[in-house]
C-alpha cells in the first residue's frame, strides 16, 4: 500500500463548542492514482488534505507513505518528510513576488533530492517564453502554472491540490486541470485533488465523496475522461 490513511478523527473547539470534522476516515491510495475528494463546504475534505500533507494533525489515526508514519515525528523529521514526499498546489498561488517564474520554480527544485529538469518543466507548463517575468506580469492562469511547477519540480511522490481552479475562469480552469492530468501521466505523481466541482470527478481514477466528515462513497471510474472534454 503506497498511501495509507487510517481511522482519521479530527475535532475543533472545546466543550459545548467542540465540532467533529472527520469521523474515522480510512482510505488506501495506490501509487500514480489521480484521486478526487468531492464534497460540499464543511464536508471535511480540505481538513483531510491538510492532515495528509502534515499541515494539520489528527486527534486519532495516522497517515503513512510507504509504511512511514507521520505520527510522533519531530518538527525536523516532519519537515524532511514533506520535502521528500509532498508537493502542494493551493487556490492562492503564494508565489515570491520579487523572483522570476524560473526562480520561483528553482526554489522548489532546491528542496528535492532528485529534482526535474527546470527547462523541460517550463516547456511542459507552457511557460518557457515567460520564464524571466515576475508574477505580477502574469495572468492568473500563468501564475497557477508557475505554482504547479514549483510544487512538482522537486519530483514529489504525492501532489496535493486544494481547489486549484477555484480562483480561475472556465477556460483557464480547464487548462490547469489538463496540466495536472499531464503531470500525473508524465511523471507518475500520485494526485489527490479537493474540489466541490462535480464535473472534475470524471477525469479521476477514483472519486471519494465526503459528507459530514465521513466517506459517503468510494468509486473508481472505468474510463478517465480527458480534462479538455469536461464541461460544467
Amino acid at each position: 500500500m503506497f498511501l495509507e490513511i487510517h481511522d482519521i478523527h479530527k475535532s475543533f473547539g472545546q466543550g459545548d463548542s467542540r465540532t467533529e470534522i472527520l469521523r474515522g476516515i480510512s482510505l488506501p491510495v495506490d501509487k500514480g492514482e489521480l484521486c478526487v475528494l468531492l464534497g460540499p463546504s464543511g464536508s471535511g475534505k480540505s481538513t483531510l488534505l491538510n492532515i495528509i500533507g502534515g499541515i494539520d494533525f489528527p486527534d486519532n489515526g495516522f497517515v503513512a507513505i510507504n509504511g512511514e508514519r507521520m505520527t510522533g515525528m519531530s518538527d525536523r523529521a516532519l519537515t524532511d518528510y514533506r520535502r521528500r514526499h509532498l508537493g502542494y498546489i493551493f487556490q492562492m498561488y503564494n508565489l515570491i513576488p520579487n523572483l522570476t517564474v524560473r526562480e520561483n520554480i528553482e526554489v522548489g527544485a532546491f528542496l528535492g533530492d532528485n529534482p526535474l529538469d527546470v527547462d523541460e518543466l517550463l516547456a511542459v507548463l507552457g511557460l518557457s517564453a515567460h520564464s524571466r517575468k515576475l508574477p505580477s506580469q502574469l495572468s492568473g492562469g500563468q501564475q497557477q502554472r508557475c505554482a504547479i511547477g514549483r510544487a512538482i519540480v522537486k519530483n514529489p511522490d504525492i501532489l496535493l491540490c486544494d481547489e486549484p481552479t477555484g480562483a480561475l475562469d472556465y477556460k483557464t480552469s480547464k487548462e490547469i486541470l489538463k496540466l495536472i492530468e499531464t503531470v500525473n501521466r508524465t511523471y507518475g505523481s500520485t494526485v489527490i485533488m479537493v474540489t466541490h466541482n462535480d464535473a472534475i470527478r470524471l477525469m479521476a481514477d477514483r472519486v471519494i465523496r465526503l459528507h459530514d466528515g465521513s466517506i459517503r462513497s468510494d468509486e473508481r471510474n472505468a474510463v478517465r475522461i480527458p480534462a479538455e472534454e469536461l464541461e460544467w
